[in-house]
């Protein structure tokens, strides 16, 4: 299988914007024959919690209809970040588009202690098949508590991963974590990070994939959007570099 995490710089608040980066960025992991691809955590917006109950929408939000679309027509799984609104509060949440199928939710069940003011914890932990892999959605602070790994490997999870929105010193954390992770479980370790100013912090990058034995296969820098795709059979990657307000690409493998 080909999965793909992908490195963005969302627009502040822009929903709309940040919807055409999105299919772009789509686009080009289908062209490198990705048949899946997760985004940064509230990717759609940027991770703003200040502007989240503004923004805060409905998983069924007919906006949201062109990634069941192209995920119908391109064959792939799609993973997005977006605030949802909830019973009482707000929640951090992945919504997952897959082919003919009806659209998951996924909702952030570990939350920081800066995040509660704004958002409630999520309570279920789904499980996404994808070519008869079982993919585990982690979102960013809680996808460094051990505590949610040994959850993923105990339900079955063999890959998993980590939507965020991670500052330089959140990076130097897991850096030193996700590898343990993928050792400890055996199961491969994909973490999608943005770029670009976030809340009260600058988002650093360095978005990579770690093999089931914890080696690096690859990474992103801190400051060019891009994506990895990561072939869970042979281990290989492929890596572009995508061109802010442009559609020229590169490849750098």
């Amino acid at each position: 299988m080909n999965i793909a995490v992908a490195q963005i710089k969302p627009v502040k608040g822009d929903i709309p914007a940040n919807i055409e980066k999105h299919i772009q960025f789509i686009e080009i992991a289908s062209s490198l024959k990705a048949t899946s691809i997760f985004f940064p955590e509230l990717s759609l917006t940027g991770y703003e919690p200040e502007l989240s109950k503004a923004l805060a929408t409905d998983p069924e939000d007919d906006r949201l209809n062109t990634f069941q679309q192209i995920s119908n027509r391109k064959e792939i799984t799609i993973g997005v970040g977006i605030p949802t609104k909830a019973e009482n509060r707000i929640r951090i949440s992945m919504i997952v588009f897959r082919p003919n199928q009806e659209r998951l939710t996924y909702s952030k069940q570990q939350l920081h202690e800066d995040e509660f003011p704004y958002f409630e914890k999520g309570h279920e932990q789904i499980l996404i098949e994808i070519e008869d892999q079982k993919i585990i959605p982690a979102i960013c602070y809680e996808s460094l508590q051990i505590a949610h790994a040994e959850k993923a490997s105990n339900m079955g999870g063999e890959i998993y991963v980590a939507s965020v929105a991670k500052s330089q010193n959140g990076i130097e954390k897991a850096v030193v974590h996700y590898p343990e992770v993928a050792q400890k479980y055996a199961m491969p370790v994909l973490m999608s990070n943005c770029i670009g100013q976030c809340d009260n912090f600058i988002s650093a990058g360095y978005s990579a994939v770690w093999t089931k034995e914890g080696k690096l296969a690859g990474q992103l820098n801190h400051k060019n959007q891009g994506i990895i795709v990561f072939n869970t059979q042979t281990e290989e990657i492929t890596t572009r570099i995508i061109e802010e307000n442009s559609l020229y690409t590169f490849d750098n493998h």
